[in-house]
């Protein structure tokens, strides 16, 4: 790799990462396409998926193509990435499975339009590696279910989020985060993150609108 700026330059992050999650085979197709292309830089994101940095814009159809996909993910503003924690299975602090959690909230909620980028952090222990409470959808594990966060934001401005509720099963966890980004896309600003939107908003009124 090279170690000069590549300002001004593309990148692209790579399909099938998904909360930091990769297969052998994965790897390898990353490797062959690096070489092929003399990509200068392949950066493992604070998203904890995989990107190629420093190639020339015009090479990013044909970087897709060689790796199986014909261009890059094109979805409605919402859903950023979904970062989670290796959980109960893989970790011996683990209190519940966050892996298994953020595939269903994924399949559930990740094509909802929101009005602006939303970062879910399912961590699966109290010790929050996956900082659930800066997330704009924080949620992490304790022995008795998941607690539910919303509207931290962990930027230029941090703000702790607001605890929703404590107790809960992978269902009633997707069905409550799917009730607050709902009252979020119906009535914040465009572009307005979620920790914006609640510093204005009454946390009580909220909790009333979602059903608490």
């Amino acid at each position: 790799m090279g170690d000069e700026p590549q300002q001004g330059r593309s990148y692209n992050v790579l399909p099938g990462t998904k909360m930091g999650v990769v297969t052998v085979d994965h790897l390898e197709k990353i490797a062959e396409v690096a070489r092929k292309h003399e990509i200068p830089l392949v950066k493992v994101t604070s998203a904890q998926r995989i990107a190629f940095a420093g190639h020339p814009p015009e090479k990013v159809a044909e970087i897709w193509r060689d790796l199986g996909q014909a261009a890059g993910p094109k979805k409605p503003v919402g859903i950023h990435y979904i970062k989670a924690c290796p959980g109960v299975l893989w970790c011996k602090y683990g209190r519940q499975d966050s892996l298994a959690l953020g595939d269903k909230l994924e399949k559930a909620l990740f094509s909802m339009p929101l009005p602006a980028k939303t970062k879910v952090g399912i961590s699966g222990c109290p010790m929050n590696c996956c900082e659930s409470y800066i997330r704009d959808l924080g949620i992490f594990g304790m022995k008795k279910g998941w607690t539910l966060v919303f509207g931290g934001n962990g930027g230029g401005v941090p703000r702790i989020g607001d605890v929703m509720a404590e107790g809960l099963d992978d269902e009633q966890v997707i069905e409550l985060a799917g009730r607050c980004l709902k009252y979020f896309a119906e009535h914040a600003r465009k572009f307005e993150r979620t920790g914006r939107f609640m510093r204005r908003t009454d946390l009580e009124t909220f909790k009333r609108a979602v059903g608490l």
